[in-house]
């Protein structure tokens, strides 16, 4: 008998599934595909829980590059990918009033999976419900990048109608290549 898919939902960041983010965090996942951050939030959960949450849904704050600047946070809308359980997150970056993004963001979007998780379609059903949402912020496409050698996030980026529109043969951030797709809300 086949197994039964759970439902997806995009969830705002919560105490109720802190324990599985930080579980997650201990198991050496990042939220952030670019750099790992795990031992870092993962001390900021245990330090303050509820400041950790307010950290994260709070506009404002600065990011800090890899060559170690720092610009303004992009206005932005942070979810937990959840099951019923902690399964991932996925955020959306913008401008107000144009799709264009500064030089140093990547993309609209960017999702983590939990390893344990992944393979299932929780990155595709995740982007797929963040399109609409990105569409009420005022965007009609929206830009979302992976590494260039990583083809499952393509896939996913391809199954919600993504169109490659060029690359990046060195990302400044990481120095990987990158692939570029813009995909329609």
């Amino acid at each position: 008998m086949p197994l039964k898919k759970a439902a997806i939902t995009l969830v705002i960041p919560n105490a109720e599934l802190l324990p599985g983010y930080a579980d997650a965090l201990r198991q050496g996942w990042s939220p952030n595909t670019m750099v790992d951050v795990s031992a870092d939030e993962l001390a900021a959960v245990e330090a303050d829980p509820q400041a950790f949450l307010a950290d994260l849904t709070s506009p404002g704050g600065v990011i800090r590059h890899a060559d170690g600047s720092e610009t303004p946070r992009l206005p932005s809308r942070l979810f937990w990918i959840s099951d019923g359980a902690f399964c991932g997150a996925i955020g959306l970056r913008f401008q107000p009033g144009t799709e264009e993004l500064p030089h140093f963001v990547p993309g609209h979007i960017g999702y983590s999976i939990v390893p344990w998780k992944q393979r299932r379609g929780y990155a595709t059903a995740a982007l797929a419900l963040i399109l609409p949402i990105a569409r009420a912020e005022g965007l009609t496409r929206v830009v979302v990048s992976c590494d260039a050698d990583n083809e499952a996030s393509e896939k996913v980026i391809v199954a919600n109608g993504g169109v490659l529109i060029g690359d990046v043969p060195h990302d400044p951030e990481t120095g990987k290549p990158k692939l570029i797709f813009r995909i329609a809300t």
